[in-house]
């Protein structure tokens, strides 16, 4: 049976995978109320774990390095008690040459080789390359699902990866192609960063680890 993380876990984490962000989206992250996130985040903040600060216009919550230890040991606990840690780890597994396949088809989305210029900026004039950028981030996604389905069988937290990508790529496919890798919308890249921040912050490992 899938478990469901504490609220103030979730908060803490939402940080982590989010990164500096205000409450209601960290509170959008996990579908928490955005008052109990707020209250969660405030804790968070007197024990040092997490950080708020402004930036012209912008204002949101940021991790601090006990901050990012505390949640890692959270999760770690969690996932020892759900005895999960053989399955999360064989995902992560399966997950990184996908993950090698995703950052090169954002590389290609962004850049279009030329004559005497290697890092020449896709202009996507070209729409046989673009397609070609777009079958591979689908057969990316066809390669999620089981995954994402083998991870939330496990944490409820980790539902709505394969979905969010999905719907992600039908925007691109409908003729928006930021939602290839743009970081402020919900876009291909930004969910997979999410879910490998996910995977590696339930390990513990570095995100550059090998398999």
């Amino acid at each position: 049976m899938s478990h469901d993380s504490a609220p103030d876990l979730l908060a803490l984490h939402a940080v982590r995978v989010v990164g500096f962000a205000d409450t209601p989206a960290l509170a959008r992250r996990f579908a928490l109320d955005p008052g109990e996130t707020q209250e969660h985040l405030l804790d968070a903040q007197a024990c040092g774990w997490v950080a708020r600060s402004a930036f012209a216009d912008l204002a949101g919550w940021s991790l601090t390095a006990s901050g990012r230890a505390r949640d890692e040991r959270l999760l770690a606990d969690e996932l020892a008690h759900v005895e999960g840690g053989d399955e999360v780890r064989a995902v992560h597994e399966a997950f990184l040459p996908l993950n090698a396949r995703l950052q090169r088809a954002c590389t290609d989305w962004q850049l279009r080789p030329a004559a005497g210029d290697a890092l020449a900026p896709n202009d996507h004039a070209d729409a046989a390359w673009d397609a070609r950028v777009l079958h591979e981030l689908a057969q990316i996604e066809h390669g999620l699902v089981p995954l994402v389905h083998r991870l939330a069988g496990i944490l409820t937290r980790f539902r709505g990866y394969d979905t969010r990508f999905a719907a992600a790529l039908d925007r691109a496919r409908a003729g928006d192609g930021g939602w290839v890798d743009r970081t402020d919308v919900d876009s291909c890249h930004r969910v997979w960063f999410e879910l490998h921040e996910d995977l590696v912050a339930t390990l513990g490992v570095d995100r550059g680890a090998p398999a």
